[in-house]
């Protein structure tokens, strides 16, 4: 090695100290290192023993977080941990910089593996979405069934409220945004994305209105921040643009797992057209739509999503017994 060479260290051990992520009622933090990345895994523990275990993965530039209202609500009916995707909520950036569909789903599909939690019946949202869709095409062992909200699928037409997210991907928009919003403040940029993100804003409670804004307060100190919102947004720019075998319309239909689909009919990022695409596209398909629910159902109408996937475990726990009978 040459003087001017180091070894290369883990981002992990050089992150600066920040305020600890929110922890809800009933639920527990802890972190898990695996090679090349270390993961926040968010959890509850499970109201009995025997149940079936279940991931979450969020979307982009959201948290564990987003799924403890669903969480809460599949108390009794599966296992749950949710995920902080590499560079997101509590977990550090991945040691190879590499914030792809395909890395963030390399992530996951290392915490399976390393925590033999699978199959699991396995849940996405936005840019989760995509990356659990390649996660069930190339590892189906891995995925009991799987439950899709708003995912980032390639679109041919985007919304065009959803091209300034869009545009993060491109270099040198992020740090160019972050210099023209540096006056914003927290209460601001959420109260933004809060309006892009929900079909009524205002059913947010001034409560949890303040832990976003706490959170996102959290996140700006962390030196890591634009970084993974850019890559991310570029990755899942990239992601539409593959095609082949690689192609994620093309992985959804390899997807053998029993398949929830869920879409908002005021979504500004997913347009709600793709729901028929999608129901077409995986196999074997429920079809959940809620015209007033936007990007986020799972944070909006959790009982609703708890309900519909309630039926899809109902519904293939019955095709299971036929097939059986056969």
């Amino acid at each position: 090695m040459s003087s001017t060479e180091s070894p290369s260290v883990p981002a992990a051990s050089v992150l600066p100290r920040v305020a600890p992520v929110r922890v809800g009622e009933g639920e527990r933090m802890r972190s898990v290192r695996l090679p090349g990345v270390t993961l926040s895994v968010r959890s509850r523990p499970p109201a009995r023993d025997g149940l079936e275990p279940a991931l979450y993965v969020h979307g982009l530039g959201g948290s564990s977080q987003n799924w403890s209202a669903l969480m809460a609500e599949l108390d009794g009916v599966v296992d749950s941990e949710a995920v902080d995707l590499p560079g997101f909520g509590d977990s550090p950036p991945p040691d190879d910089g590499d914030y792809s569909v395909t890395g963030h789903a390399r992530a996951v599909i290392r915490h399976l593996d390393a925590a033999g939690r699978g199959p699991v019946h396995l849940f996405g949202n936005s840019l989760g979405g995509a990356v659990s869709t390649r996660v069930a095409a190339v590892r189906p062992d891995l995925v009991r069934s799987l439950t899709l909200i708003s995912p980032a699928l390639p679109e041919l037409r985007v919304q065009r409220s959803a091209v300034p997210t869009a545009l993060l991907g491109v270099p040198g928009v992020s740090s160019l945004f972050n210099r023209i919003t540096r006056g914003w403040t927290a209460e601001q940029r959420v109260r933004g994305v809060t309006a892009l993100c929900y079909g009524d804003p205002a059913s947010v409670s001034p409560e949890a209105f303040q832990y976003a804004v706490e959170e996102l307060e959290r996140r700006l100190r962390l030196p890591y921040f634009w970084d993974a919102m850019a890559c991310s947004a570029r990755g899942i720019v990239d992601a539409y643009t593959l095609g082949g075998q690689q192609g994620l319309w093309r992985q959804a239909e390899r997807v053998l797992a029993p398949t929830l689909l869920v879409y908002g009919g005021r979504d500004q990022l997913v347009g709600f057209r793709m729901a028929a695409k999608a129901a077409r596209s995986f196999r074997d398909s429920t079809l959940l739509s809620l015209p007033d629910a936007g990007h986020v159902a799972m944070m909006e109408y959790p009982e609703l999503v708890a309900r519909a996937f309630r039926e899809l475990l109902a519904k293939s726990a019955a095709s299971d017994a036929t097939d059986a009978q056969n």
